[in-house]
């Protein structure tokens, strides 16, 4: 008999309130979630709904949080800084609304920077970068900085520098909110297909119906709850 297999993500009563003019917000009221090996979720609500301040949490980006983050099987919220930053580095992947690329280095720099960071030896880490270009139709534009690439290009590099170190879970937060309609269908299923690739998992935030469709499975952020 085989044992279930254990989530990559288990959030459970995840709370974060902010104070602001003497005034109690709360943002996240007791989320509950678990994401399976390989599954890519869509976590839908509008903007403002608090879906980046739950990336940020599963992300382990900040501290203030009430509740459970467990990340591939480790009580996330119990580390110090250096053993978060580390289960970090080894389990997660960032795409960002923006690109956030490094504008003096070449798209294939940008995506073997991570890899460096993480000890990768460099001839590994610059066939790792072509190899994930290549797949995402950048295989002739390696050597361009990000100036010199259309947005759906520079979201493209963004794409592989989050898949470069092969993660356990990418993070999105709007990861195509910035390209226009067909720019952001195309990068999406690019994305979508070199996450299932990988067997990475994912939790990809947005307001777009139509592109959570093809997703998974879709959990919608209402009131500070997922519903």
């Amino acid at each position: 008999m085989n044992s279930p297999v254990a989530p990559i993500v288990a959030l459970k009563g995840l709370k974060r309130s902010f104070e602001q003019g003497g005034e109690r917000i709360d943002v996240l009221r007791g989320v509950d979630l678990e994401i399976q090996p390989g599954e890519i979720v869509a976590l839908l609500g509008p903007s403002g709904s608090g879906k980046s301040t739950l990336l940020q949490a599963v992300g382990l980006l900040e501290g203030g949080f009430e509740g459970s983050i467990a990340i591939a099987g480790t009580q996330a919220e119990q580390l110090a800084g250096d053993a978060r930053t580390a289960l970090r580095r080894e389990h997660l992947g960032f795409v960002y609304q923006f690109h956030h690329l490094l504008p003096d280095f070449d798209a294939r720099e940008n995506v073997v920077m991570p890899q460096m960071i993480l000890g990768t030896p460099r001839a590994e880490a610059h066939a790792r970068a072509d190899a994930i270009l290549t797949s995402l139709g950048l295989g002739h534009r390696l050597t361009h900085r990000p100036s010199q690439l259309s947005g759906g290009e520079q979201q493209r590099v963004a794409v592989a520098r989050a898949l470069a170190n092969r993660p356990t879970l990418v993070l999105a937060d709007e990861p195509t909110g910035n390209l226009d309609e067909h720019t952001s269908d195309t990068v999406l299923g690019q994305f979508l297909e070199l996450v299932r690739g990988e067997g990475s998992a994912a939790l990809v935030a947005t307001h777009n119906e139509r592109l959570a469709a093809r997703m998974d499975r879709v959990v919608r952020l209402r009131e500070g709850v997922l519903i």
